[in-house]
């Protein structure tokens, strides 16, 4: 039986191309969606395309909700790999930000991969093994006018990926996150003129792929990473060297 993979936000853009990228890996992919239907058909339809061998699967939550994940993780034998990457936002200055909306943002972005990591992780505590990879971004590292409520879910998620390493790294559980910078998504739709003036603070002169971000996550789940937990690797152009 194949390693599996349990990707969130797999209906599009970077949690697309991870899921697809692990399929090829050689995992069995489990994509799970929220709302995004159609666009989780799609993304299982090519993880089929590449794999007919592989049991390859939709699920779906809401992973602000406890009871909702508990229920569908029941369903899953094993869980070898889980990528947190399903994530919302919602923008506006901080001092005009509603309540509900920081609220919803570390609901989803924080909250969710917390209950993900602590029933994934007790499914790999079983065997003493398993990766864990938290999409993060550059928005957490440096903050970001506009986005208070998700840059601090983000870094709220970095720092919740050193401490979960930390605490199972001695169970042969590695965990770590992956912080994209600017990346050629369907969020950039509309905003063109905001991208080009961004892409002038890029070292590299260009925004990114989804696919590079899928190629980080695919290396942090490989053996070659054996030796790497607790990091956060930034997938950004240059835009933030630290």
């Amino acid at each position: 039986m194949s390693k599996i993979a349990l990707v969130t936000g797999a209906s599009s853009g970077i949690g697309k191309a991870i899921a697809i990228r692990l399929a090829k890996d050689g995992y069995t992919v489990i994509a799970h969606y929220n709302k995004n239907l159609t666009g989780a058909e799609n993304t299982l339809s090519e993880l089929k395309a590449i794999s007919s061998e592989c049991e390859h699967s939709l699920i779906q939550f809401d992973q602000s909700d406890l009871a909702a994940i508990e229920v569908q993780l029941d369903k899953i034998p094993k869980v070898d790999v889980l990528v947190n990457n399903a994530g919302l936002h919602r923008d506006a200055p901080a001092l005009l930000m509603e309540i509900k909306n920081f609220t919803e943002i570390i609901e989803s972005n924080l909250y969710g991969p917390f209950l993900l990591m602590k029933l994934c992780g007790k499914k790999m505590l079983l065997k003493r093994s398993g990766v864990i990879v938290n999409i993060a971004s550059l928005a957490g590292q440096t903050g970001n006018p506009g986005q208070a409520n998700y840059a601090a879910s983000k870094a709220g998620l970095i720092a919740l990926t050193k401490t979960i390493a930390m605490e199972l790294g001695s169970r042969g559980i590695r965990v770590n996150a992956v912080a994209p910078g600017l990346i050629d998504t369907d969020m950039l739709s509309g905003i063109e003129s905001v991208v080009e003036q961004m892409k002038k603070q890029i070292p590299l002169g260009r925004i990114g792929t989804a696919d590079e971000v899928a190629g980080v996550v695919s290396f942090l789940c490989s053996n070659d990473a054996s030796y790497i937990t607790g990091q956060t690797i930034s997938v950004n152009g240059g835009q933030y060297p630290h």
